[in-house]
């Protein structure tokens, strides 16, 4: 109970839309994929395999959030919206997390044992991010919106694009970039890079046209 209570006031404070802890208990798909989580992760702990998986998927028809149930999550989750959330068996989430909908904390199918990230406490992971594989997002990082997440990420770090690449660290820019992960502002540094590569081609061009003109 004083969990719940705690998850309440976790929604109610990063959710502005959020009007009232019983509108969120009554109507937030997320704190009631939490609930049946914390169920399901019970049964599976006591070796009800079976009966465990029948709550997640239970829990999955009725609110587009899929959580295996042994995964093993910390205390004031936050799943804003959540639809299309996925969590493997072995992902390992700690205290404060916010996660936004589309993300997938998934394995890359390599691997054995520990198969799935695990992410430290007060972790932000955007709408849509993708992390993979058994690897470690450490306290206060933030996972910007559409990444893909295949290697560590710092504490206090920010990551960006497609592979992810590390843009802040605890405040400072790593290179330019948007001054917050707001799902919105943030470059893709793939992108950068082949607008730079477009600039120095123009470049070469207008070297190899004046050349030619002499």
């Amino acid at each position: 109970m004083i969990r719940l209570r705690e998850t309440l006031a976790a929604y109610q404070k990063r959710d502005p839309a959020a009007r009232s802890k019983l509108e969120i208990f009554l109507l937030y798909s997320g704190v009631h994929a939490t609930i049946y989580h914390r169920f399901a992760h019970w049964l599976y702990r006591h070796r009800l395999r079976f009966l465990a998986r029948a709550v997640s998927q239970w829990s999955r028809f009725w609110t587009g959030i899929e959580i295996h149930p042994g995964a093993q999550i910390g205390r004031r989750l936050v799943i804003d919206h959540g639809t299309g959330i996925v969590i493997g068996e072995t992902t390992e989430i700690g205290d404060d997390a916010l996660i936004y909908q589309g993300v997938t904390l998934g394995g890359t199918g390599k691997d054995e044992g520990k198969r799935h990230p695990t992410l430290g406490n007060n972790v932000m992971v955007g709408a849509g991010a993708k992390v993979l594989g058994p690897i470690v997002i450490h306290d206060n990082a933030r996972i910007a919106a559409g990444a893909v997440v295949l290697q560590e990420v710092p504490e206090g770090a920010t990551a960006v694009g497609v592979p992810a690449q590390i843009v802040r660290v605890n405040g400072e820019k790593v290179r330019h970039y948007a001054d917050e992960v707001d799902q919105v502002s943030v470059e893709n540094p793939t992108l950068e890079k082949i607008a730079a590569l477009t600039r120095r081609v123009e470049e070469l061009e207008k070297l190899l046209h004046d050349k030619e003109e002499r």
